[in-house]
C-alpha cells in the first residue's frame, strides 16, 4: 500500500515524516543532515518505507508570497523529481517549525514540522474525497 513522505527542508537539517499505510495520519520519522549524503539517505527511506508520493513544505512569507528559502526548496524539489520519479506535492509550511517547537523538544522539531506539513496535506486531500 502507498505511503507518503513529508519533508521540512532546511539549509542544515531536513525533517522527515511518513504517513500510515492508509494515508490518513502523519508521524515524525527522523532528521537527516542536508549534505552530500542527503539523497542517499532519502533513497533508503523511500525504499524501506515503500514511499509512493512526496509532500514538501513550501516556504512563504506573511503576505503569502515565496520567501528566500523557497528558491532553495524549489531547487531541492527539482532534484527530488530527477532522482526518484515520484509525484511531489507542495504544502504551505507557514509557522510549522514554530508550532513544532511549542509541542516538542528542539531535537525533534524538524521531524515534527515535517509531520505537520504532511498531516495538513493528508487532511486536505482526504477531505476532498
Amino acid at each position: 500500500m502507498a505511503r507518503f513522505l513529508g519533508i521540512d527542508y532546511g539549509a542544515k537539517r531536513i525533517g522527515i515524516a511518513i504517513s500510515d499505510k492508509g494515508c490518513t495520519l502523519a508521524f515524525p520519522k527522523e532528521i537527516i543532515s542536508n549534505d552530500k549524503n542527503t539523497f542517499e539517505e532519502l533513497a533508503k527511506i523511500i525504499k524501506s518505507e515503500s514511499i509512493s508520493e512526496i509532500v514538501i513544505g513550501e516556504s512563504l512569507n506573511f503576505s503569502g508570497k515565496p520567501n528566500l528559502v523557497n528558491e532553495k526548496i524549489e531547487n531541492f524539489t527539482k532534484e527530488l523529481e530527477l532522482k526518484f520519479f515520484l509525484p511531489i506535492h507542495r504544502q504551505k509550511e507557514f509557522l510549522t517549525s514554530v508550532e513544532a517547537r511549542r509541542y516538542n523538544d528542539k531535537g525533534r522539531a524538524d521531524a515534527k514540522a515535517a509531520a505537520l506539513i504532511l498531516q495538513r496535506y493528508l487532511d486536505k486531500t482526504n477531505n476532498q474525497k
